[in-house]
């Protein structure tokens, strides 16, 4: 079946005061609803994903969202109420004539393959899945002066989760039917035109980011669920008779130049492996084997951002990269920084956490005597101790 992802996330957040608003704050570093997207993201099952945004939040959108999002449809704009939001995406999402929609809270960012497990396979025996967890705490009603008026019974009562899950038709038909009123979310629509609505168990790491505690409490799951691991590479290219060398993907002047399938930038090269070394996934030419003529004169910025594409897919991120380039000529030092910023760019890391080294082999072995350039690299990853497990 033909699934999509519907994530509201056109609220202001005005519980959070002031500031930015949540679904674009950083969480551990990465904005929330990236986070939320990558979520979803990594799920093949689901074709299409589409973000509802406030109308004066295109900038932060696309800030937020980066360049690389080639999966995640252009965004559409909202409406004065979540009804009216969801509504707008429904609509918009129709063009492309899916059979399930999931309608999730961009806020939610913590959504495990195995909650997207239960309501994926809840499709496929209804017609509309809400993920909710039981009440088991006690209820109070309380009146305006803070006073317990009496015990609300709490048999029979679940608390809602997102994403809610429908036949695509169904709920589209649903939200134009009560178009203008004013319903609390999407089981509540379905309801109202008759749709019967099957719960499954939900998550309580699923929660919503409404106030600084839930981000607190989110940057502790954060913490405790990732692992840091770490990657190596090394590779070698020939010196030939040429008018450059193209390092870190920075052309340098030079009597020579490197032989290769592709560019030959083996700094390049040694960096993608330590990227994959560090998610366990082979080497460069098990991803672009040097036999394929597609990847002749290549540009390695294609093969480095692969492997940064890899781990983003496996929720993880590139904490610190360390480049080591061993060679007599050319020198590397006036480019340095310029090798640092391009690295940073095509891996959206801090300046900081890129580190570019140089030195000689004293003149001895195939580098000292100007035959060829060496690279080594260390990269260190975070990736989730466990990714069913959020």
């Amino acid at each position: 079946m033909s699934i999509a992802a519907l994530i509201v996330a056109a609220g202001r957040g005005t519980r959070m005061g002031i500031g930015l608003p949540k679904q674009y704050r950083a969480l551990a570093g990465k904005p929330v609803l990236r986070r939320t997207v990558e979520a979803l993201r990594a799920d093949s099952r689901i074709k299409h994903i589409m973000c509802v945004i406030h109308v004066d939040d295109h900038a932060l959108y696309e800030e937020c969202m980066g360049e690389d999002f080639s999966l995640i449809h252009y965004p559409v704009t909202g409406g004065a109420t979540r009804q009216a939001s969801v509504l707008a995406g429904l609509e918009a999402l129709a063009a492309f004539n899916p059979d399930h929609v999931l309608i999730h809270d961009g806020a939610r960012p913590f959504l495990s393959t195995d909650l997207l497990d239960n309501i994926i396979d809840g499709l496929q025996t209804h017609q509309a899945i809400l993920p909710a967890l039981q009440v088991v705490d006690t209820l109070q009603r309380v009146d305006d002066n803070q006073l317990c008026l009496t015990t609300v019974p709490r048999e029979g009562l679940w608390r809602a989760q997102t994403p809610q899950a429908f036949q695509f038709e169904s709920i589209l038909a649903a939200h134009r039917t009560v178009e203008g009123q004013d319903l609390t979310d999407d089981v509540a629509v379905a309801r109202a035109t008759g749709m019967q609505v099957t719960v499954v168990e939900g998550s309580e790491s699923n929660f919503k980011l409404t106030t600084e505690v839930d981000f607190i409490r989110g940057e502790i799951m954060l913490s405790k669920l990732m692992e840091t691991r770490t990657g190596s590479g090394f590779d070698v290219h020939q010196l030939v008779a040429g008018d450059h060398v193209t390092l870190c993907g920075i052309k340098i002047p030079h009597s020579h130049s490197l032989s290769g399938h592709s560019d030959a930038d083996v700094a390049m090269h040694a960096l993608t492996d330590a990227l994959l070394g560090a998610i366990g996934d082979g080497d460069i030419g098990a991803h672009f084997p040097p036999t394929d003529p597609q990847w002749k004169g290549a540009a390695s910025h294609i093969f480095l951002e692969h492997a940064r594409d890899l781990i983003a897919k496996k929720h993880g991120r590139i904490v610190h990269i360390d480049l080591t380039i061993i060679c007599e000529e050319p020198k590397v030092g006036p480019h340095r920084e310029a090798m640092r910023a391009n690295l940073a760019h095509l891996l959206s890391l801090e300046l900081d956490r890129v580190s570019v080294k140089a030195t000689t082999t004293e003149q001895l072995g195939f580098t000292g005597r100007k035959e060829g350039i060496a690279a080594q690299a260390i990269a260190s990853v975070e990736l989730p101790a466990s990714v069913r497990g959020l």
